[in-house]
């Protein structure tokens, strides 16, 4: 049950990582490993369950030592008795299977998306932070999860399609208003990793998905995530980026003011795009919504807009009245935002 984490272990580490594994599977009431450091012993659990996401059922564990003994002893602590554990572990592997099936026929892409799109469909926030909501149950077997459960549950349905696929982790930030960890995904398609959030985009779709974290490289992830806690694969690559791909990055004012046009003789209510085409900066924005509001003007209605920032994503909104002023909405991609759509108060860039 190996994975990307098992593989940057030295051997003793794996050694306690084979044991914890082995013992978790057979739900042991107590698993004897090689001692290790506490904080050593803890990276191992937190990794492991990174790799496995079917351990779903030992979120924690305490332990035990003779101060002389080379080993110790993990008390595993288990969300379930054993009966309900193994009645979790058939659904779940009923509904997995159920879930990736349909997926055989497409590439590792497509299957990416279907994961992602399966995710934005049909799991909501859970806001209570209930201990199932940070495994593939809350997910899977509920419909809610915070990002760790998400996380996971898109790298359990990529494993079952065979898509390459990491949980990533990130540190709190308090100083920066960052109250607690966060999880997201890395994905290997085209034989390149790309970063991949299905929380944070969950987060920001109001009646339309959003893709804002589908399949970025490094350099913009890291402009609204915290540095890993674990080291990754270094992700070089943004071609395959959701946007990108679909032709929705648009670098020049004249394209987005065409593709609008083309959005309102369709009757689209909404448009969603993002600029590739220099620094989003206020004359730039302004440029956008002038010829965008001339443009749905044309056809009597009338253009507001939200925007991520610091992904450079913008959507468009046609409205048959003014909005009282040409007023931005600033997004925040934010987990407990899912139910408004990670929306900031109006403001004016």
């Amino acid at each position: 049950m190996g994975g990307y984490y098992y593989r940057q272990l030295n051997a003793e580490e794996k050694s306690v990582y084979d044991g914890l594994c082995a013992g978790f599977t057979a739900l042991a009431p107590v698993v004897r490993v090689r001692r290790l450091d506490g904080q050593r012993l803890a990276d191992v659990f937190t990794v492991l369950r990174l790799d496995n996401p079917l351990l779903f059922y030992v979120p924690a564990f305490s332990w035990r030592f003779d101060g002389r003994a080379e080993h110790v002893e993990i008390l595993p602590q288990y969300l379930f008795d054993k009966g309900k554990i193994r009645d979790q572990q058939r659904s779940l592997s009923r509904r997995i299977q159920r879930l990736t099936l349909p997926l055989a026929e497409l590439d590792d892409w497509g299957r990416e998306k279907a994961i992602h799109d399966f995710i934005l469909e049909n799991v909501r926030y859970d806001k209570l932070k209930k201990a199932y909501s940070h495994e593939i149950i809350g997910p899977l077997g509920q419909g809610v999860g915070v990002c760790e459960g998400i996380a996971k549950t898109v790298k359990v349905l990529c494993d079952a399609a065979g898509v390459p696929c990491i949980v990533a982790l990130c540190e709190a930030a308090p100083e920066l208003g960052i109250q607690y960890r966060h999880a997201w995904n890395l994905v290997q398609t085209g034989g390149r990793w790309h970063h991949l959030d299905a929380t944070f985009d969950n987060s920001l779709q109001a009646g339309t998905p959003r893709y804002d974290y589908f399949n970025l490289d490094d350099s913009h992830i890291f402009r609204d995530h915290q540095a890993p806690l674990y080291p990754l694969p270094a992700c070089a690559d943004s071609s395959e980026s959701y946007y990108r791909r679909e032709k929705l990055s648009l670098t020049k004012a004249g394209d987005v003011e065409n593709r609008v046009r083309q959005a309102l003789r369709k009757k689209k209510e909404t448009f969603v795009f993002h600029w590739r085409g220099g620094g989003l900066n206020r004359e730039i924005l302004s440029e956008l919504l002038r010829r965008c509001g001339g443009a749905a003007a044309e056809r009597g209605q009338f253009v507001t807009c939200s925007l991520n920032l610091p992904q450079s994503v913008i959507q468009l909104y046609f409205r048959t009245q003014p909005s009282g002023g040409q007023v931005i909405t600033l997004q925040q991609p934010d987990e407990e935002r899912e139910e408004d759509g990670g929306r900031t108060p109006d403001a004016v860039l």
